[in-house]
């Protein structure tokens, strides 16, 4: 984890800073995190990218910076719009929770 889960954040039509919730309204967290494939039988790893992942769930005090941690339930969707005439797209990443790796 290469910095710590805090409350997930978005600019309103007021232009001032509110928390994101789910549609029951539960608040949503986020966390980034260094992810890469595990290595294989020659040892090989391969390259890895930093992602931002948000949490339906509060991580609470179970994880810090630094730590090595498991996704609950990850799962990646694909996202696309446009915003003024130009075309976007990415990665979403979102998972159940988080827990340390023991």
């Amino acid at each position: 984890m290469t910095e710590a889960p805090t409350v997930k954040m978005r600019q309103g039509k007021d232009g001032q800073s509110e928390v994101v919730t789910d549609r029951d309204g539960a608040t949503q967290f986020v966390v980034v995190l260094f992810v890469k494939p595990r290595p294989n039988q020659s040892g090989y790893a391969g390259k890895g990218a930093e992602i931002k992942c948000t949490l339906e769930t509060d991580p609470g005090d179970e994880v810090s910076e630094g730590d090595l941690v498991e996704l609950i339930n990850p799962r990646v969707s694909h996202w696309e719009n446009e915003l003024d005439g130009r075309m976007m797209s990415g990665l979403a990443w979102r998972a159940t929770g988080i827990k340390p790796v023991a």
